[in-house]
């Protein structure tokens, strides 16, 4: 059985179902029990027209449920009735069901999940486990989304921005889950199927940014599992085929001049992943590129990662006093601040924040990683 390719089917046989007149939460229900059949018949009997078995298949589930609900009775003259069994359209609607998924009306959260179960093809128990969160928690939040989408008409297109912000979100939440999903590679796969529906410089530039992370994620963390800075990474187990890749995509969407905040990420990332070594990064033009990401975004944490690019280009004491510009309840604004000490020379002072910003970690990867910090420093001190 080719998991890939029913994974790949299902937004749009999911969205056929919806354009025929089926709500949200019940196209979704007859989608799922269709796979659940196809698992069941493919081995032995595989389709000639994938697409257009799932899509009879699933329309007839979706009209026993109907049928079957008689406090809707009423409803039944205003569904369609199944169309004759022949070749699904060739048109792919997954464009509208990103947007759909990503609809304003929800939490981030619910859009995420709704997006892995729509989109991705997912479990609710695969996405529970990728969250860490009981599987009824996770079918109670992907239920709600359902409903709350449910009345939506796929009729125009909606906020890219959204879309690439839900899968920016589950790109970053597979670097800190540890489960039987990967949710970095997923979100590659769905941002690789976004930028082939849909023509749009910050799509690439989304794409290009998740495959340069990707590439240096081998070396992220060391043998006991604890972090590694970018700095101390071991280069040569990056994959230099997706920094290629990264790379590639990254200048053609640079050629179209219509620069956006995720190109401009991936500029970054590019230019961490060109240098050789550590020593060799060119911060200058990533100070550049932060620059460009400021007027973009006026986003605090740029300007506090803007502070480390300073700190490395034009000595500590600038970057310390970028940072004394920013509000110091930012997010890692310690853990930058212990870093800057110490490229300043002052030990004590590094030694001291760092273990502050251990007890403000987000995670308890970071959690580890600061408290080492910590005490590399204070043993130095000792010496």
């Amino acid at each position: 059985m080719n998991e890939a390719l029913l994974r790949g089917l299902t937004p749009s046989v999911l969205t056929v179902l919806v354009r025929r007149g089926a709500d949200f939460a019940a196209a979704e229900d007859a989608v799922q029990d269709a796979l659940v059949e196809a698992v069941r018949v493919w081995p032995t009997d595989p389709p000639r027209d994938p697409k257009g078995w799932l899509v009879t298949v699933a329309w007839r589930r979706f009209l026993d449920a109907r049928r079957a609900d008689t406090a809707r009775r009423r409803r039944e003259d205003l569904i369609e009735e199944e169309p004759a069994p022949g070749p699904a359209p060739a048109a792919d609607d997954t464009l509208q069901l990103y947007f759909l998924c990503a609809h304003p009306s929800l939490t981030p959260s619910s859009a995420v999940a709704l997006t892995l179960r729509a989109v991705g093809g997912l479990t609710t128990r695969q996405i529970a486990r990728a969250y860490l969160v009981p599987e009824a928690t996770m079918a109670q939040r992907i239920s709600r989304a359902k409903r709350a989408v449910s009345g939506v008409r796929l009729d125009r297109h909606g906020d890219v921005a959204t879309v690439l912000r839900v899968l920016y979100l589950v790109f970053n939440e597979g670097y800190s889950t540890d489960a039987d999903v990967d949710l970095t590679a997923e979100a590659i796969r769905l941002t690789r199927q976004l930028a082939a529906v849909i023509d749009h410089p910050e799509v690439v530039g989304l794409l290009a940014l998740m495959l340069l992370h990707h590439a240096r994620r081998a070396a992220r963390t060391g043998p006991d599992g604890g972090l590694v800075p970018l700095a101390e990474q071991d280069r040569s187990r990056w994959d230099t085929e997706l920094i290629t890749e990264g790379i590639g995509i990254l200048q053609t969407a640079l050629a179209r001049d219509r620069l956006g905040e995720f190109q401009a990420q991936a500029a970054i990332a590019a230019l961490h992943a060109d240098a050789p070594t550590a020593e060799e990064t060119d911060w200058v033009q990533i100070v550049e590129w932060y620059d460009e990401l400021v007027r973009l975004t006026d986003s605090p944490v740029v300007r506090l990662n803007r502070a480390v690019a300073v700190g490395e280009a034009d000595g500590a004491r600038a970057g310390l006093a970028r940072l004394a510009e920013l509000d110091d309840t930012l997010p890692r604004h310690t853990a930058v601040a212990a870093y800057l000490h110490e490229r300043d020379g002052d030990l004590e002072t590094a030694a001291r924040l760092y273990a502050e910003a251990a007890g403000k970690a987000a995670n308890l990867a970071e959690r580890d990683h600061l408290t080492r910090q910590a005490a590399r420093l204070n043993a130095r001190r000792r010496q």
